[in-house]
């Protein structure tokens, strides 16, 4: 695919950010660093390049460019959340996470009817949507005007790529909370005996894929399995930390190809295998 090798880079440093930082600011600060240098670096071969077609071009500002944009709307929040956050009791701390989400949701209200269209997979008003010179009278005042240009905005991509990152953020203030009625951070849920010599050597996006179908199957529990007593479960077995896995989620779920990339995989590799034993 067109500037999959750029998004790949992409991915893994923020992968790697996430996984090794601790700090929530200077978390939030370098990923708005790698994502404007991705973005500069994709508006450049856009206007460069251009598209082969209209369809092309759709595809582009509908899912490629608000898949990288969202990164940095989401980390952009996230310092201006972060850093006017209180540090007193608990209680003020949720009031003040709970009336972040509030005002996110607010996005989602006023962008209602695009929220419907975008959330369906509708199709119908891409080309008024997603192609470069149109306007559109109900589009959001809210946007990022720093990156708004004519040769590299649709009057729309900027609101799908908000869509996307207000969903982050949610799903990240959520947890916050959650770490707060707890009143500490979430002990393991599993003490084995001894520590497993059991390295996951994939990704981590391969291994929460995998833990969302097997929770997903009710192969374990009937389905009753928590996706946080599966995943802490898995970070046991196999000596890793997954971070924020409803965050890495919903990067799933945003995917335009395979959203089931890695099982997809799996199912080749095993048919393989069993074709080769049969020889």
């Amino acid at each position: 695919m067109k500037y999959q090798n750029l998004i790949s880079e992409f991915e893994t440093k923020l992968e790697t950010l996430e996984s090794r930082a601790d700090d929530i600011l200077y978390k939030a600060e370098t990923g708005i660093t790698h994502t404007e240098k991705c973005i500069k670096t994709l508006r450049k071969q856009v206007v460069q390049k251009g598209f082969h077609s209209t369809k092309e071009e759709i595809q582009f500002f509908k899912h490629i460019k608000p898949q990288i944009l969202s990164k940095l709307i989401y980390y952009a929040k996230l310092f201006n959340i972060e850093s006017k956050r209180p540090r007193s009791s608990s209680k003020f701390q949720k009031k003040y996470l709970n009336n972040q989400i509030n005002k996110l949701q607010v996005y989602f209200n006023d962008n209602l009817e695009f929220y419907h269209y975008y959330r369906r997979g509708a199709s119908t008003l891409d080309e008024q949507y997603f192609v470069r010179g149109k306007s559109d009278l109900r589009s959001s005042t809210e946007s990022f005007h720093f990156f708004i240009d004519e040769q590299f905005s649709t009057c729309q991509d900027g609101t799908v790529a908000t869509i996307i990152a207000y969903d982050m953020l949610i799903v990240y203030l959520q947890q916050e909370i959650e770490k707060l009625d707890t009143n500490t951070h979430e002990p393991k849920l599993y003490s084995m005996k001894k520590p497993s010599n059991l390295f996951w050597t994939g990704s981590k996006t391969e291994l929460i894929e995998l833990i969302y179908a097997l929770q997903s199957s009710g192969a374990i529990n009937s389905g009753t399995a928590d996706i946080k007593e599966l995943a802490s479960l898995f970070e046991q077995v196999f000596n890793i930390d997954l971070g924020n896995y409803y965050h890495t989620f919903i990067e799933i779920r945003a995917r335009k190809c395979s959203k089931t990339k890695f099982l997809d995989a799996l199912i080749e590799v095993l048919r393989k295998r069993l074709e080769e034993s049969d020889e």
